[in-house]
């Protein structure tokens, strides 16, 4: 009888993930939305447990955890490197990060008409932006588009901006200014033509920020619950939009106390247009519906 090759066996398949559908505990729930408020200042209701349950399952895919309550005691019990880094997919999970091309464009055309027509009057050489809560970078794309067609128009000026968000996922979307195609709609045709790559393979449905924008614009992590924030103190404009809503009203004094540090007497605060600053005691005067000018 001949010698046979003997051969191992193949390797079993991985098991199919499965979630035990075991309820978030109320202690837990608790738990997460306290360690939320403390980390960045973003209180969560009872009515965004279902919200915070399915964001919290698609993590628990990724690490192969099958129990929404095991996951918590990793998160919090864990004391491990990978523990400590779970916290940055947490917080990245459970923030929440809307933004468009263009949005609320009142405030643009603001700036079109009287805002960036002053700061040239005044023989100004540089202009700065901040995008105080950038997400992906539309916002921050969107006042590259505004100033450099300013400067563009008139000579003789730069610009810079400056994006931060806490979601570092987001930063990286930012930095790589790639967007798909059902973003493009609110940009004005003409910016289209000058900052818009659109690709060869229409098939691909997305569009990039032409590196011209990319290279004006630089994109950095800051929680807005840090005790100070390491930028200069001399920016022209700074929008904070559609954030103040996540944060108890002291919350709020704080970081516009801080932003406020970072805005130079006479520049510009832009908030979302459902928030206001009334009854906190802020250096800044009402010059439009929520456009404030510091003191």
């Amino acid at each position: 009888m001949g010698n046979a090759l003997l051969q191992a066996p193949p390797p079993p398949a991985p098991a199919a993930y499965t979630d035990s559908t075991e309820p978030l505990s109320e202690k837990n729930f608790r738990k997460l939305i306290a360690y939320i408020y403390e980390y960045c200042g973003i209180k969560i209701t009872p009515k965004k447990r279902t919200m915070i349950d399915g964001r919290l399952r698609r993590r628990m895919r990724v690490l192969n955890i099958n129990n929404i309550n095991d996951y918590c005691s990793f998160l919090f019990d864990g004391g491990t490197a990978s523990a400590e880094t779970e916290i940055v997919h947490f917080i990245n999970a459970v923030t929440t990060n809307k933004t468009d091309f263009f949005r609320e464009p009142v405030h643009f055309h603001y700036m079109q008409k009287h805002i960036l027509p002053e700061f040239q009057g005044h023989g100004r050489r540089k202009i700065k932006a901040w995008s105080a809560a950038s997400s992906t970078g539309a916002e921050a794309y969107t006042i590259a588009m505004m100033l450099d067609d300013f400067c563009s128009s008139v000579g003789g000026i730069d610009y810079s901006i400056l994006g931060t968000d806490i979601c570092t996922d987001v930063l990286g979307k930012a930095i790589n200014g790639l967007y798909p195609d059902v973003m493009l709609d609110p940009i004005p045709e003409e910016f289209r033509r000058r900052y818009v790559l659109l690709p060869t393979d229409p098939s691909r449905r997305e569009f990039r920020i032409a590196p011209r924008l990319r290279s004006k614009a630089a994109f950095t992590q800051l929680n807005l619950m840090d005790n100070g924030y390491a930028f200069d103190r001399d920016f022209d404009m700074i929008f904070l939009r559609n954030v103040l809503i996540y944060f108890d009203r002291p919350t709020q004094a704080g970081v516009l106390t801080k932003l406020c540090d970072h805005l130079r007497p006479g520049g510009f605060l832009f908030l979302g247009h459902s928030e206001s600053i009334t009854g906190i005691k802020l250096p800044l005067d009402t010059v439009a519906n929520t456009i404030f000018r510091r003191r």
